[in-house]
């Protein structure tokens, strides 16, 4: 299935918080992980200097959108109070909303509590939810309520065991069926703009990730825009025999690979050299 048969049904804007983005070109989603133990950089941005040196670096760099997370979703991470999880938030939108106003923030948690919180009190234009609403039955009717985009993600089972020999008849069928029905109870809860993401390494094998990236494009047909967080994860470093630190290449390679398949957003560590895997697709795309 070509990319050019795909387009014409996805949407192309999402309103975030009264900020219109046009998804005629792919966006880019830059991470601030204010946790002590996410894989890759957890505990770099510990105190407010770092914490906005980092949104600044991202921003000038061409992010689109910062997407703050408190509370780390990685294979076998702890889960932390929502107490904790609103504090660690708190120390960070404080500042970012101070210096940069005009800034789409989006706010990695799968609780309803923290998501009314954030778009209510500091303006978040975005949930991104890595359970897509399994881990607390009010995040659809929450988020139809704030009236801001919803990032459904697939993660079969939990952060303390989705790893754990995760197994599937067909992988992609499954994680379409489940996209299906989601988005019918999200748009059933007044949600209007929605984001669908695989969910790389969320309970998937080697195999299973670099399958649905393969077939990326079969997510398009469900008219709503597909992000990839594939940046520094598992199935890069793993696969070439590195380190999260020394998977920039890799990632870049596998980020490329994804906007060629149709994704409209890719979510990364590295903004700067996404923002050019962007550029250089968009203008292979208006050769084709």
């Amino acid at each position: 299935m070509s990319l050019k048969d795909t387009l014409f049904s996805v949407k192309q804007t999402i309103n975030c918080g009264g900020v219109l983005i046009d998804l005629s070109i792919p966006r880019v989603m830059g991470i601030l992980n204010i946790t002590p133990d996410s894989f890759y950089d957890g505990g770099r941005y510990k105190n407010e200097k770092d914490i906005l040196d980092r949104v600044e670096q991202m921003l000038s760099e061409g992010a689109d959108i910062i997407d703050i997370g408190a509370c780390s979703t990685r294979p076998g991470s702890a889960g932390i109070t929502i107490e904790e999880e609103m504090q660690r938030l708190k120390s960070a939108l404080v500042p970012v909303r101070s210096r940069f106003h005009s800034a789409v923030i989006s706010i990695d948690t799968y609780r309803s509590e923290i998501a009314e919180y954030t778009v209510k009190e500091f303006g978040a234009g975005m949930i991104n939810d890595i359970s897509a609403g399994t881990l607390d039955e009010n995040m659809f009717s929450t988020v139809g309520k704030l009236n801001v985009p919803y990032v459904l993600m697939h993660m079969k089972g939990t952060p303390q065991n989705m790893q754990v020999n995760p197994v599937y008849d067909d992988v992609v069928k499954e994680i379409t069926a489940f996209f299906s029905e989601k988005t019918e109870m999200l748009k059933t809860a007044g949600v209007n703009d929605i984001i669908i993401d695989p969910g790389f390494g969320f309970g998937k094998s080697p195999t299973d990730n670099f399958r649905i990236l393969n077939q990326l494009g079969i997510f398009r047909l469900s008219g709503f825009p597909v992000m990839a967080g594939l940046s520094r994860k598992s199935m890069v470093y793993r696969s070439i025999g590195k380190t999260p630190d020394e998977a920039l290449n890799g990632t870049v390679v596998l980020e490329t690979l994804a906007l060629n398949n149709g994704a409209s957003f890719l979510r990364v560590h590295d903004v700067k050299q996404a923002i050019e895997a962007v550029k250089l697709v968009s203008l292979y795309r208006s050769k084709a």
